[in-house]
């Protein structure tokens, strides 16, 4: 339930093929024309209690696997990470801070937009990663320049702990309970909201000391606001990997594959933003 793309009571559920009743056939037969009162009986509909036609199966679709959710994963977090590297590369240094907030911005809001869809294609899963890209790629040239070396150890020590949560998942049958997910969703939309208020404050000048920016003093409210989104990302990593494994269970057709990845993405990057910023307070 953490995260708002795979929180959707009906996210696996509401593409699965419907059942389609049995066609029904029948004929008619008149009585008593010769009376001048005909009746007509039409067969095949229920009569007399007669029990209803069961309904037919539902047509064959492809399934989501676990090997369609690594695919489609694989693709938009590699063409992010392409993105992004490049808007670190081309983007003039003067345009690095507002395009990355705008970018940001974007990719705050698509997640919850596209929580409401009933459908997640290949298009605006790729669409996000692209825009994703942009601001991944803004967000870390602006500490790098700083902190020589940082993106690199931000993106291994996010790439080991998505792995190690994953062997935790895998190996140890660690779960979350439904009560501590309905916790840790309340706490996340919690915490979102203080981070849009602080960037909303910021342009007055007020700081409510969540974030330390790029440089200067850190205090300790900054620290633990970090290390929370750090746990934060990592349970919704756990909560994702639930998700995706009730997904897989209730048959979802394959297309709903781009949706597992979709939300996978948005976690690792929220883990990454996370860990850059603790990375970048440790430097200091």
């Amino acid at each position: 339930m953490a995260n708002p793309v795979l929180s959707r009571p009906d996210a696996w559920t509401h593409n699965l093929p419907q059942a389609q009743p049995y066609p029904q056939q029948g004929y008619d037969q008149s009585y008593g024309a010769q009376y001048g009162q005909p009746y007509t009986q039409q067969y095949g509909q229920p009569q007399y209690g007669q029990q209803q036609p069961m309904p037919s199966a539902p047509q064959h679709v492809d399934r989501m696997t676990v090997d369609d959710v690594i695919t489609k994963t694989a693709i938009t977090m590699g063409l992010m990470m392409l993105v992004a590297v490049a808007a670190g590369k081309f983007l003039p240094l003067q345009l690095l801070l507002p395009v990355s907030i705008v970018a940001g911005l974007v990719s705050f809001i698509v997640p919850i937009i596209v929580a409401v869809r009933r459908s997640i294609g290949p298009v605006l899963a790729i669409t996000f990663a692209v825009i994703e890209g942009v601001f991944i790629g803004g967000f870390s040239m602006l500490f790098e320049m700083y902190y020589p070396g940082i993106v690199v150890q931000a993106v291994l020590g996010t790439f080991v702990a998505g792995a190690v949560t994953l062997a935790a998942f895998k190996f140890t049958g660690f779960r979350l309970s439904g009560k501590f997910r309905k916790i840790l969703w309340l706490t996340i939309i919690g915490f979102a909201l203080a981070s849009l208020l602080s960037f909303l404050l910021s342009f007055a000048g007020i700081n409510l000391g969540l974030y330390a920016g790029v440089t200067g003093n850190v205090g300790m409210l900054a620290w633990l606001f970090a290390g929370l989104g750090v746990v934060l990302a990592v349970l919704s990593l756990v909560d994702d990997f639930q998700s995706i494994e009730q997904g897989i269970a209730m048959g979802a057709p394959a297309t709903e594959s781009w949706r597992a990845a979709f939300g996978l993405t948005v976690t690792m990057v929220w883990l990454y933003t996370n860990l850059l910023r603790i990375l970048s307070y440790i430097r200091r």
